[in-house]
């Protein structure tokens, strides 16, 4: 397994999982690989209290009462629909909930404009099909399909960007529970199993690409995951998925308190000035979630590493914000250029070294862009 660039979290916490499994008493609802008290653990990690006999790190930082309403949702016969801006940690919490409830969170299915209902549904192997006829054996599930004969969970991803066609598909689905083959004479439905649920994502800023219809909201249970404001949970998660960066890529660098105070600080200010801003002119394109600023530091850390001295700087730091938030020409640049002139240059008379660097790279990094 250590040949996968990324496993899901099934693989990557296996041993976790099994553990968790062997000592765990609570009522599983259906055929669920874990209590819900367990799913809950081992999303948002142990405490003493748990009276455990060894730590379970948390995977997903948010507020605890957003995971429990998932786990009751998919408990129950209605879908999830975890809604959200970018880079929430939406996908991220719906894989942790399917590796646990049922140990597979691969039966994905990705909205797009070019997303069908074979997608959802099933497909047919022509081959066969001109060879023997059409048959279950000739039929071509769809993950969405497959969850429901095996009774796990089936993931959607990204809801709103899939027609309408698509979306009342999954209509009969969520309230039937099955789906017919009219193509087959017999053995032509394809029933739900128990433990079957759909967990889908939106993007919040994507509600007028295919906004949802009434009846299809309604068989889904809402979660609106929020942007993290808080400036301590956002340090966790940044830390969380820094160390998992550094040893997939086997690096050993320090990531130095003070730059990641930096990164953190000066996504907070920018969040500040794109919500005060009047005209989408002198907002950044750029959502500013965390995982941007996960991006950021990533691109930072692997350039000290293979161009620079192995050891992050707030140099480098900058150019790397500045490269990965400046997406339109000139709109973007000049945003970030008052940035840098009004709240960084300031800060560099009480700040420390770093804050002065970090204001040499950022201006750099806009001199080369322009």
């Amino acid at each position: 397994m250590t040949e996968i660039l990324r496993a899901p979290a099934e693989v990557k916490y296996a041993e976790e999982l099994d553990w968790l499994e062997s000592v765990d008493d609570g009522h599983k609802p259906f055929a669920w690989r874990l209590s819900p008290k367990m799913v809950r653990l081992f999303i948002l990690g142990s405490e003493r209290a748990d009276g455990l006999d060894r730590q379970i790190e948390q995977k997903w930082f948010g507020d605890r009462s957003f995971v429990e309403r998932s786990i009751v949702t998919l408990a129950s016969d209605r879908g999830l629909l975890l809604i959200g801006d970018p880079g929430t940690g939406k996908s991220w919490l719906a894989e942790l909930l399917s590796a646990a409830i049922s140990r597979n969170s691969t039966l994905v299915v990705q909205g797009t404009a070019g997303t069908t209902e074979d997608h959802i549904k099933y497909s047919w192997n022509i081959s066969m099909v001109i060879a023997k006829g059409q048959s279950r054996e000739s039929m071509i599930p769809s993950p969405i399909m497959t969850a429901m004969e095996r009774g796990v969970i089936g993931r959607f991803e990204e809801l709103t960007r899939s027609t309408s066609d698509v979306q009342d598909a999954l209509i009969s689905i969520l309230s039937e529970k099955y789906v017919s083959i009219p193509e087959l004479d017999d053995d032509n439905v394809v029933f739900a199993q128990p433990g079957f649920s759909i967990i889908a994502t939106a993007n919040s800023r994507d509600r007028g690409v295919n906004d949802l219809s009434s009846a299809l909201k309604r068989r889904f249970n809402f979660v609106r995951i929020p942007v993290v404001s808080n400036k301590r949970s956002e340090a966790e998660i940044v830390r969380f998925r820094t160390s998992e960066l550094l040893r997939r890529h086997s690096i050993e660098l320090e990531l130095p308190p003070t730059l990641l105070d930096i990164l953190l600080d000066s996504f907070a200010d920018l969040r500040a000035a794109s919500a005060a801003a009047s005209a989408d002119d002198d907002k950044l394109e750029s959502a500013l979630s965390t995982a941007e600023q996960i991006g950021v530091l990533e691109d930072a850390i692997l350039h000290s590493q293979f161009f620079g001295d192995r050891q992050l700087r707030a140099e480098t730091l900058a150019g790397s914000l500045i490269g990965s938030l400046a997406r339109r020409q000139p709109e973007d640049l000049a945003i970030l250029n008052k940035y840098l002139h009004g709240v960084v240059e300031p800060r560099t008379k009480s700040g420390g070294p770093d804050w002065r660097e970090f204001l040499e790279g950022g201006r750099a990094a806009i001199a080369r862009l322009s």
